[in-house]
């Protein structure tokens, strides 16, 4: 599988240091029980199906620990793992494989669970033309991480923050005074800046509509509700649905005939993948 955006190796790099610090501090108390110069092998294996991402993340964690630690990957981000497979196999200093293993599965568990949840929200709307989106509801600092998930898992990235789309919501509108001054002032100080706005109701659609908005985002509109703003939307701007959408109702949201679904479930309702790292006995 070709992943569009794929995370630059510096920032992975960095992002790992910085967990590795965390778990091990001034140094490893337990991995001191283990003779300096035995040499290990290992497995990875996955206890549950699931969508396999963070495979960088895993390799930096033992690169930076001892790049003389050799992993073999049986899979590749973005497939898709049945329970109980083996995902790689490692081998090398058995002090640092122990010191690197947790906060190697942290990284590969939690991108893997996102990669996951978004697999399954786009085989939900397999067929339809629409994108299914995530939103900006990461956990902190996992952000770039996340959004490549979500792409291994085959669903699309909203903005990545406040600096790259312009999404105007019910309190910008309140401080700006209308939509339509909301958007005219966007449009000045930012040509060229896609922009989006949120509206609660066919009233507000009609005023982004005639403010020229970009993207329009439906929040939280019901069924019936949201297949009229189609109809007067006319392919005028792109229609995103939001809020309370779920599995169960994704594809009911899809068939409407919105361009666009933003889930925050991708990113902040996901259970870690139960992985498990097994060294051989006879090490």
């Amino acid at each position: 599988m070709s992943i569009l955006n794929p995370v630059p190796q510096a920032f992975i790099q960095s992002q790992v240091k910085l967990a590795l610090l965390e778990d091990i501090g001034q140094g490893d108390l337990t991995a001191d029980l283990i003779p300096e110069q035995q040499r290990s092998h290992a497995r990875l294996l996955t206890r549950q199906d699931c969508c396999l991402c963070g495979q960088d993340w895993f390799n930096s964690v033992f690169q930076q620990l001892d790049p003389d630690i050799h992993i073999e990957w049986y899979f590749n981000d973005g497939d898709r793992i049945s329970a109980d497979s083996v995902i790689c196999s490692l081998q090398g200093s058995a002090r640092k494989l122990l010191t690197g293993e947790r906060t190697a599965m942290n990284f590969l568990q939690t991108l893997s669970a996102t990669a996951t949840i978004s697999r399954r929200y786009a085989d939900a709307v397999s067929g339809l033309p629409v994108s299914i989106l995530d939103t900006r509801k990461t956990l902190p600092g996992y952000r770039i991480a996340q959004k490549y998930a979500v792409q291994c898992g085959g669903c699309d990235n909203h903005r990545f923050g406040l600096y790259d789309a312009i999404l105007i919501k019910e309190n910008h509108i309140n401080a700006a005074g209308s939509i339509a001054a909301a958007v005219k002032l966007a449009q000045q100080l930012h040509p060229g800046v896609s922009i989006e706005v949120e509206v609660e109701n066919l009233d507000e659609l009609h005023q982004a509509l005639e403010a020229r908005a970009d993207i329009i985002m439906l929040d939280n509109f019901q069924l019936p509700l949201m297949i009229e703003a189609v109809a007067i939307n006319q392919q005028a701007a792109l229609l995103e649905a939001s809020g309370n959408i779920n599995l169960d109702n994704i594809r009911q949201v899809a068939e409407t005939g919105v361009d666009r679904i933003s889930v925050g479930a991708l990113t902040k309702d996901i259970a870690a993948i139960d992985l498990s790292m097994r060294f051989d006995p006879q090490d």
